[in-house]
């Protein structure tokens, strides 16, 4: 199934692009140049290869997700101006400027 100008310009007004006549040629082409690929992909024997070779029956191996906690090179609290039970209390950003940690609460 080959791809027409009229296709291309059916698509590009769905996404309301703005095509000119030399980039139009050139998606044409260039669309139909892919399917000729994918053609090509259709008609080579994959019959003897299952759908997950390289990765056998179990899937991938997944590591382990464990660590040591990671450590930060400041105190937690010299993040934020502020903190209320363990969490960091920031300033709104509409009252960012000027704003004492007691507006804050």
């Amino acid at each position: 199934m080959a791809v027409t100008r009229d296709d291309v310009a059916h698509v590009a007004a769905l996404a309301r692009l703005a095509l000119d006549e030399a980039q139009m040629t050139q998606m044409v082409t260039e669309l139909n140049g892919i399917l000729a690929h994918m053609d090509v992909l259709q008609q080579v024997n994959t019959s003897g290869v299952s759908g997950t070779a390289a990765v056998e029956e179990a899937g991938m191996p997944l590591r382990r997700d464990a660590g040591p906690p990671l450590s930060l090179a400041r105190p937690l609290e010299s993040f934020a101006p502020s903190m209320r039970d363990g969490f960091l209390l920031v300033p709104r950003l509409s009252t960012h400027e000027d704003t004492a940690p007691e507006d804050l609460e």
